[in-house]
């Protein structure tokens, strides 16, 4: 059995903490966060979501550059969006037309955009570079923990033991997916859990159903496999939690229909509106991966590219307007994030190939609204791809630092070395303005 099986069968409600992170429950020794920020934790319930865009989407067609549109129309003839369809930012850059929620948000001072985001030495490989973005490593250093698994291991340590308790009785952080993800694991253990799918939600909160575990077969293997599932089950502590906070909400806003993404923070809204402490939340849309049909011939706008993008764009309107009639607005940033862009000129097939730097949004009623950076420069490139702007962990540093208040030398501690921030956040109590 392969070990992605073996842990969705252990598992198809809720994955417990020593067991997704596929490494022993083994404990953090240290704190090396301040004193202040727990209290600052503690005093704002600030609540990060991260979504990652599975695949690599293509930058250039998501946030396209009015400044430099004949270089952008003759590198990509077959797939570029005609001017007139580009949904102006301002008069040097523009969205997918597919994006017009995003634009809503954009010009209500809600969305950043982040240009020319990657790292030094890319890697054009999907599961490499996200693992890169992940653990936030260097490209020829490899990790076993997460940046956001080693900031959640510095703010609440010695997890598991002890916990959940008084000051932290919710889990630490969220993965709507089989199983959590590289991002939110620790130093020998997850700092998560994760809800396998929107179905086994909704089975848990309404106490419907079994627990959907097969038969184990009658054999040792079967046998151990039972046992590991009575452990776990006896041993996982956060099930009551999520259901006392999902029977405290409902969810306000409209969400689409026949968006996964949607489904997915349609849930974390209503944790977020119930009360629930969970201090990060990963969702997921796949499908960026478009070396081809990432357009219709007859019509550029249109496509698989556009519909991934309406997806996402519906998706965060309708979960930050379900966020605002919660009341929940004040305590919730969320950001994407995808492994790397597409490189600059298109394929014979209507698609692009790997690439390096793209575009990441933050979005939330906090957030410094515009665009940091230039657009890329496509008379300017590296071997037919974009030059790097921003490293990715510049971007988590700034967020670790202006939204959860995280100082020197924690930041250190989390990103193993210090990147200079960029202003993405505006929060009068951070102190981490100070630094900018």
């Amino acid at each position: 059995m392969k070990r992605r099986d073996f842990i969705q069968k252990l598992s198809p409600v809720l994955a417990a903490p020593f067991i997704i992170g596929g490494l022993p429950g083994t404990a953090y020794g240290r704190n090396m966060m301040s004193n202040d920020l727990a209290t600052t934790l503690a005093a704002t319930d600030r609540i990060l979501v991260l979504i990652q865009l599975t695949g690599g989407n293509d930058g250039l067609n998501t946030v396209i550059s009015l400044d430099q549109y004949s270089a952008y129309s003759s590198l990509r003839s077959n797939i570029m969006i005609a001017e007139q369809s580009v949904l102006k930012l301002t008069d040097k850059t523009g969205l997918h037309p597919a994006m017009t929620g995003i634009k809503s948000l954009f010009d209500n001072g809600q969305a950043v955009v982040i240009q020319g985001v990657t790292y030094p030495n890319s890697n054009f490989s999907h599961f490499r570079s996200t693992d890169i973005f992940m653990s936030g490593s260097d490209s020829n250093q490899y990790l076993v923990s997460g940046w956001a698994g080693r900031f959640l291991g510095e703010v609440y340590p010695n997890y598991p033991i002890g916990y959940p308790n008084s000051s932290a009785p919710d889990p630490l952080a969220i993965q709507i997916g089989a199983s959590s993800s590289l991002a939110l694991q620790g130093a020998g253990q997850s700092m998560g859990i994760a809800l396998q799918d929107p179905n086994t939600f909704y089975t848990l909160v309404n106490g419907t159903g079994t627990t959907g575990f097969e038969d184990p077969p009658n054999t040792k293997f079967g046998k151990d496999l039972k046992y590991i599932r009575e452990i776990q089950i006896e041993s996982f502590a956060y099930s009551k939690q999520i259901k006392d906070a999902a029977s405290k909400a409902s969810n306000k806003a409209t969400y689409p229909t026949g968006n996964s993404l949607a489904d997915q923070l349609k849930i974390v809204a209503r944790l977020i509106g119930g009360g629930l402490q969970t201090r990060i939340y990963s969702v997921t849309l796949s499908g960026f991966d478009t070396h081809s049909a990432q357009v219709t011939a007859s019509d550029t706008t249109k496509g698989n590219h556009a519909t991934l993008l309406q997806k996402l764009s519906e998706a965060v309107t309708a979960f930050l307007d379900d966020i605002r009639q919660l009341g929940a607005e004040d305590k919730v940033l969320a950001m994407t994030f995808s492994e790397f862009g597409r490189r600059v000129a298109s394929n014979a097939s209507a698609g692009t190939d790997h690439g390096t730097a793209a575009p990441m949004f933050i979005f939330g009623k906090y957030v410094r609204p515009g665009i940091v950076g230039i657009n890329p420069d496509m008379n300017n490139l590296d071997r037919g791809n974009l030059k790097m702007q921003y490293d990715f962990r510049q971007v988590y540093t700034s967020v670790l630092a202006q939204w959860f208040g995280a100082q020197q030398p924690a930041l250190s501690a989390v990103m193993l070395k210090e990147f200079q921030q960029l202003p993405v956040i505006n929060v009068p109590t951070t102190s981490a303005r100070d630094t900018l």
